[in-house]
């Protein structure tokens, strides 16, 4: 059998996945006899961003690999396919996630000595569930507190390859705002059914 061209099996391996695919995962599809080159697989995706460009999908790189999602100014009608609307992050696991990226690592007490109230464990359960936080060691203090930081999955869901793509602090809009945009936005095509976000206090 011929083999497809190369962009043909690293795009229909990226729709399929449903999770961002590694460089070394792309090429893995591959069996030593017919395993491409590093660079063959670069240009194959740098040709696939060209074709979406001017499409309702783009290719991204973040922390997990690449992955093909919707855009964001396509989202919207998309979202549509699924009856459920997509509930709303409360005010407090925003902030409460924003002090985590921000702050890590930072244990639970002074994420409430910052935001001046004690934070749900329903919020912590939440974050830790959708493991967009995780416990990274033990602060050398009386009840040894957890320290928490935050994790490749949150990097993926919010489209950045690492903590540095964070935009500065004095330029972050209000929470409401990014509360308001962010149900839909940036999602791969296949799991944007399975990646609405619940209501949490």
């Amino acid at each position: 059998m011929t083999r497809p061209p190369l962009e043909h099996i690293i795009e229909a391996a990226l729709l399929a996945a449903g999770q961002p695919l590694t460089l070394d995962r792309l090429l893995g599809l591959f069996g030593d006899d017919e395993r491409p080159a590093r660079e063959a697989v670069l240009d194959a995706l740098a040709a696939l961003d060209r074709d979406y460009r001017h499409r309702g999908l783009e290719l991204v790189e973040v922390a997990g690999g690449y992955r093909v999602q919707v855009r964001r100014e396509v989202a919207p009608w998309v979202a549509r396919l699924w009856d459920e609307k997509p509930g709303r992050y409360s005010r407090a696991l925003l902030e409460t996630l924003a002090l985590i990226a921000y702050r890590q690592p930072i244990t639970r007490g002074e994420i409430e000595e910052i935001r001046g109230v004690v934070v749900s464990t329903n919020i912590m359960r939440t974050l830790l569930e959708r493991e967009w936080v995780r416990i990274v060691g033990h602060r050398d203090a009386p009840g040894r507190p957890a320290l928490f930081g935050t994790t490749r999955q949150f990097l993926d869901y919010f489209g950045l390859r690492s903590l540095n793509e964070l935009p500065p602090l004095a330029e972050l809009r209000s929470l409401d705002a990014i509360a308001a945009e962010r149900p839909e936005f940036g999602m791969p095509t296949q799991a944007i059914a399975h990646a609405q976000p619940e209501e949490a206090d």
